[in-house]
């Protein structure tokens, strides 16, 4: 940059205010070289610094506004380009308006004069800004074929999370993880979790593509062995959940559920279900492709095992109390508390939201399961997974909703006790 450039009013005022912190503690002599050098960098009257520094170089609002540089034939020329361009934002505007008004004069659109167009081409930004914000008052835009249909879903669902304290099994938020590698071309396999808010609950199934078809097999696989009633469904914004066909799925299959979903750019609105993202599926799967029907059969494998150990040998934690604590000379923080630990079906047992000839079902079920070889066998089909190569071409999506159909893989003892807990 050359040195003759001059500082601009904020580039001086930033100066002038860390300059004040030396000039106020320093003493006589040092204020007079202080001053000094201020002069030669601000090229301001010594009395004015003297002043500035006293008072604090606080910029007072303006008492009379400035009179206008551009006319209103500029607005009425950016009115003609702006919706010709279709309304782009002040950035992109501002460095088409010359060629663009030129553009138009040629085809008879727009009459301007020479001193209008040199005004065009030297206008800036925020001035384009601030006419295109005035000018845009009473325009209407026309009328775009968007989503309408998703758009009447979104406002018939409302945005909110689901309360940490709630007391009912049956709230469950539900997520989709991605299995696509560096690259998200063509079909792949997707993790369909879904975990309940009070119990700690969670069911995966592995579905290829997302296509209302697989969607509709994939809850229909959880909703088979969930041992309690669905009340609330909470996902996120996708359209692979807010669809019209999922809608009519679950009006059909779980008559007065309530659906809610999370609120735009906040993944916390689905922290139950974001947290065991990580611990019950990219902990196992990691961040490779998977995307051949070999891989959504194995997967399925592996999560009817991890339905078995995580929910019925797995215990976990749930947050019973919020306490604000105000420390003198700390900020204030919040102090969780826990309850003792337990596993969720002894949550869904002790919250007596399940059949009692069901909870003796699943009961036995857990009592004929080896924890210890069930671990093995998990690790055993992580590895296995990792083994099969990627599929060759596209793969047939009918094909994969059959595997959802399937009956669970899970050890060959406790199939039929869980036929009976179905």
């Amino acid at each position: 940059m050359s040195a003759e450039v001059k500082m601009t009013i904020n580039e001086r005022r930033k100066y002038l205010l860390r300059m004040r912190l030396r000039y106020v503690q320093a003493k006589r002599c040092e204020r007079s070289r202080l001053l000094d050098e201020m002069v030669q960098v601000t090229e301001l009257h010594r009395k004015s610094l003297i002043r500035l520094m006293q008072a604090g170089p606080v910029r007072r609002p303006r008492q009379r506004q400035r009179g206008r540089t551009y006319s209103h034939e500029v607005d009425d020329a950016i009115r003609v380009i702006a919706e010709s361009l279709d309304y782009i934002c002040a950035e992109r505007l501002t460095p088409s308006l010359l060629p663009t008004a030129r553009l138009l004069m040629t085809h008879g659109e727009l009459v301007v004069s020479e001193p209008v167009l040199a005004q065009l081409g030297q206008i800036s930004v925020r001035t384009v800004k601030r006419i295109l914000k005035r000018i845009r008052q009473d325009e209407h835009r026309l009328p775009r074929r968007g989503p309408e249909r998703a758009l009447q879903i979104l406002r018939q669902i409302p945005a909110q999370r689901i309360p940490w304290d709630i007391g009912e099994p049956g709230h469950c938020e539900v997520d989709l993880v991605h299995h696509c590698g560096p690259s998200a071309t063509g079909d792949y396999l997707h993790t369909l979790q879904m975990v309940d808010v009070t119990t700690g609950w969670s069911e995966r199934v592995a579905v290829l593509g997302r296509s209302g078809l697989i969607m509709e097999a994939g809850f229909r696989r959880i909703l088979t062995r969930l041992p309690f009633t669905l009340l609330e469904l909470h996902p996120d914004n996708g359209s692979e959940f807010l669809n019209h066909h999922l809608w009519r799925f679950f009006k059909d299959r779980v008559p007065g559920l309530h659906l809610s979903r999370s609120r735009p750019w906040q993944k916390n609105d689905n922290r139950f279900v974001e947290q065991k993202n990580h611990s019950l599926v990219r902990a196992f799967l990691g961040f490779d492709r998977l995307d051949s029907l070999a891989h959504v059969a194995l997967v399925n494998q592996l999560y009817d095992k991890m339905w078995l150990y995580y929910n019925f040998f797995q215990p976990v934690l749930h947050l019973v109390a919020k306490t604000r604590v105000a420390a003198e000379g700390q900020r204030p923080h919040l102090t969780r508390c826990y309850d003792v630990a337990q596993t969720p079906f002894e949550r869904v047992c002790a919250a007596q939201s399940i059949a009692p000839e069901r909870q003796a079902r699943l009961a036995q079920l857990r009592q004929q399961t080896n924890p210890r070889r069930l671990r093995q066998e998990i690790y055993q089909l992580i590895d296995a997974i990792a083994a099969l190569p990627l599929a060759a071409g596209p793969v047939d999506v009918r094909a994969a909703a059959t595997i959802l159909a399937q009956p669970t893989a899970l050890p060959a003892d406790c199939q039929s006790a869980l036929r009976l807990a179905a």
